[in-house]
């Protein structure tokens, strides 16, 4: 059983979030926050392993609690879930260690599939913002940072990756041992200069590098 909090400061948010979840059997909500403050709390005596975490919230929002809630618990798994797609606060978000992000309205079977996806320590990327991400990148969005570009390889590999796919999954998809996908994901990192998929997924999309989903 994944245990979830569940941060949000609207209640019927918060609580249609926690009655999705209780349909499941792998998820037990073992908390509810109305704020990011209350979410920090939380995660230090509830110690969840996966946060669901309104992106705008008043007094400490998401970006702000995720940092302060991966500060004391790395281990934790933070998804922002938000009806915005605005770009800068989704990477902020990522760039201080969520590990991925959902739409509010997103279908619930795909709101349960990338919580699941995280928990298992894959990548979330709602797809009309892996879109929007994709979509700045080419209408001349400035990149971030220069990046050494990817073999056809490490770009088929990554793309498998930000569908959520496993390391074992990507080798029996390629037809490649799990040691050879671990490589080829070491080499995107350091070509992108990150040190986690997630940011790896989402760095590459933003600069066009994978197709659109």
């Amino acid at each position: 059983m994944h245990r979830t909090l569940v941060a949000d400061d609207h209640p019927i948010v918060r609580q249609g979030i926690a009655a999705l979840l209780a349909t499941t059997d792998d998820f037990v909500v073992v908390g509810q926050a109305s704020d990011g403050h209350e979410a920090v709390a939380l995660a230090e005596s509830l110690e969840p392993d996966l946060i669901v975490m309104d992106l705008r919230m008043p007094g400490l929002d998401g970006v702000e609690a995720t940092e302060a809630v991966l500060a004391r618990r790395p281990s934790t798994r933070v998804v922002v879930l938000t009806t915005y797609e605005s770009d800068d606060s989704i990477l902020r978000a990522i760039e201080v260690g969520a590990s991925g992000y959902l739409l509010k309205a997103s279908p619930e079977d795909e709101l349960v599939a990338g919580l699941r996806a995280v928990a298992a320590g894959q990548v979330a990327l709602a797809p009309a913002m892996a879109a929007r991400l994709v979509g700045r990148a080419r209408t001349g969005g400035e990149p971030a940072t220069r990046v050494s570009p990817l073999s056809p390889r490490e770009t088929e590999v990554l793309a498998l990756v930000a569908e959520g796919c496993s390391n074992r999954e990507i080798g029996r998809r390629l037809f490649v041992g799990e040691a050879t996908v671990k490589t080829h994901l070491l080499h995107v990192f350091e070509k992108l200069g990150v040190n986690d998929r997630t940011r790896a997924v989402t760095l590459a999309l933003e600069l066009g590098h994978l197709p659109r989903g």
